[in-house]
């Protein structure tokens, strides 16, 4: 049943195939060629990472990688968070979240996939790259926001959450 394709045909007397692979190239065209945000993705490696077997965590040091890769996304960053603590005395001024928007097909081409609990880093500037953790891989992509004219999926939408240099160092 897996391997069993069944043709859309949805929509198809005004949108077919065709017109999707053309719009989604034209897409990725413009977000690759023309917009080029290259982040790097730092996948854990839960086969290698030391797992606590009451709760299934791990610690900074015990957390292991598969090796980086560079993929291209549509970035947002949120404006930055500032919370206080012991009734005003003690600020903390945080990065916003990162939304990526990343084409379903560019994660095939790079053989890729991005879950809950990676790591992305991105490039703020020339010699400083922020990290990021991944706390929703959009994996659903059936709504019509993810949908060209809800013929068929062709991004997800991942969002992440700033990390310190304690949590994470990347490279």
């Amino acid at each position: 049943m897996a391997n069993k394709k069944i043709p859309i045909t949805r929509i198809s007397k005004f949108f077919g195939s065709e017109d999707f692979d053309l719009e989604q190239n034209m897409g990725m065209e413009w977000l690759h060629g023309d917009m080029h945000f290259t982040l790097v993705l730092f996948r854990v490696d839960s086969k290698l990472s030391d797992v606590d077997d009451v709760y299934g965590e791990a610690g900074p040091e015990e957390i292991r990688y598969k090796p980086p890769v560079e993929f291209n996304a549509y970035v947002k960053i949120d404006e930055p968070r500032l919370d206080s603590y012991a009734n005003g005395l003690v600020k903390d001024l945080e990065p916003g979240n990162m939304t990526l928007g990343v084409y379903l097909k560019h994660l095939v081409e790079l053989g890729i996939d991005i879950n809950y609990g990676d790591y992305i880093g991105y490039p703020e500037k020339e010699d400083k790259m922020r990290y990021y953790n991944v706390t929703n891989d959009g994996r659903v992509t059936s709504d019509n926001k993810h949908t060209i004219g809800g013929y068929k999926a062709f991004y997800r939408t991942i969002t992440c959450s700033y990390v310190s240099p304690n949590e994470f160092k990347g490279i």
